[in-house]
């Protein structure tokens, strides 16, 4: 698509309530967008676009310069695809209310292999290591990871694809000028993200983290994946509201199981008991998604804990990067000796080798 379109697309996106629904008509009923802002009530009525929002288009477009408002975007490095461009995202395009225009920086891609990765911001320790170590299996095997670069489970996700430069998108709320990135906390890692992936929005420039935008928001994230992974929710999360979408753009939903006793597992169980595929390795969402077979993924080791303290240790441990027994005891908390001792234990079972001078890796 031409720039030129790029711009009314821009423009007409400044006036609100436009939406995925009145794009769709203005752009079917009139030859070009160029042309759409030109048109008069009647016409906008014609192209099935009520009284009222015809009339605030009309009023609105008197304080837009379409080619001022492009040069804001340049300014910021911000660009846009549309849902006419050949690189719009191939599962986002499928929804129903998919956006008529993205904002973003980075790497646009179609990204059809791609998983959601959602959960609360207040994250335990075990939702922790759990978002850890799936994010980081699904990305070494080539999967986009899409979040919505919130505190917690978002965010640990986004950073586990940064860690091995893999390709991670964050998918916001509001406008992708570094004054309107929300949380303000997450400037940096958007920073990281735009060189390893990208942000996108479908919200203008300046726009402010509304709390109403962030279930809009969600649809998107659903959208562009195969399914979604819920590591943690209460009950009331608006994580939730992400997983009804995937329901309603018949996407694949898998949740993490979690303690009886937590609050932050009592949505991801009782997603379960509705129906939720049930994860507790990577192999649970390839499988189920014939990933492996159709795309010839890498079969992941899968190395299972026995306890607690396993778990922990195989989590800062990696099969590629020796760590010293004492930076270990250091990650974990835990006392040298009786690290030591687990190391051993765990050495006879094949789940970690000690490389020489103490330093272990995972067993491959």
């Amino acid at each position: 698509m031409s720039s030129v379109e790029h711009k009314f697309y821009n423009a007409f996106n400044l006036i609100p309530q436009m939406g995925p629904l009145r794009f769709a008509k203005i752009c079917a009923h009139f030859p070009s967008l160029e042309n759409a802002w030109q048109a008069n009530l009647s016409e906008f009525q014609n192209a099935g676009i009520e009284f009222t929002i015809a009339e605030k288009i009309i009023s609105k477009r008197k304080e837009i310069s379409p080619e001022k408002e492009m040069a804001k975007l340049e300014k910021e490095e911000i660009k846009i695809i549309t849902n006419d461009d050949e690189l719009y995202p191939t599962l986002l395009r499928e929804i129903s209310s998919a956006p008529a225009i993205l904002y973003y920086k980075g790497e646009i891609k179609k990204d059809e292999i791609a998983i959601s990765i959602v959960g609360s911001r207040k994250v335990s320790t075990y939702g922790m290591q759990v978002a850890t170590k799936l994010s980081r299996d699904l990305a070494q095997n080539g999967i986009t990871i899409i979040s919505g670069m919130a505190l917690g489970i978002d965010g640990i996700a986004h950073r586990e694809c940064l860690k091995i430069k893999k390709r991670t998108v964050a998918v916001l709320g509001n406008g992708l000028d570094e004054k309107s990135i929300y949380p303000a906390s997450n400037r940096q890692i958007a920073k990281e993200i735009i060189k390893n992936g990208a942000i996108i929005s479908e919200y203008p420039l300046g726009t402010p983290p509304l709390r109403q935008h962030f279930p809009a928001r969600n649809r998107i994230i659903s959208g562009l994946s195969l399914g979604i992974l819920v590591v943690e929710a209460a009950q009331s999360s608006g994580t939730l509201i992400t997983a009804r979408f995937a329901l309603e753009q018949n996407r694949e939903v898998f949740a993490v199981p979690g303690s009886i006793f937590s609050k932050t597992s009592a949505g991801t169980n009782n997603l379960i008991r509705l129906g939720a595929k049930l994860v507790t390795k990577v192999e649970d969402i390839t499988e189920e998604l014939n990933l492996n077979s159709l795309f010839g993924f890498e079969k992941i080791n899968q190395i299972n804990p026995d306890n607690n303290e396993e778990a922990i240790i195989l989590t800062n441990l990696s099969p590629d990067q020796p760590l010293h027994i004492d930076q270990l005891a250091k990650i974990t908390k835990m006392n040298v000796t009786a690290l030591a001792g687990i190391l051993t234990l765990m050495e006879i079972k094949g789940k970690v080798k000690n490389i020489g001078g103490m330093r272990y890796v995972v067993a491959s």
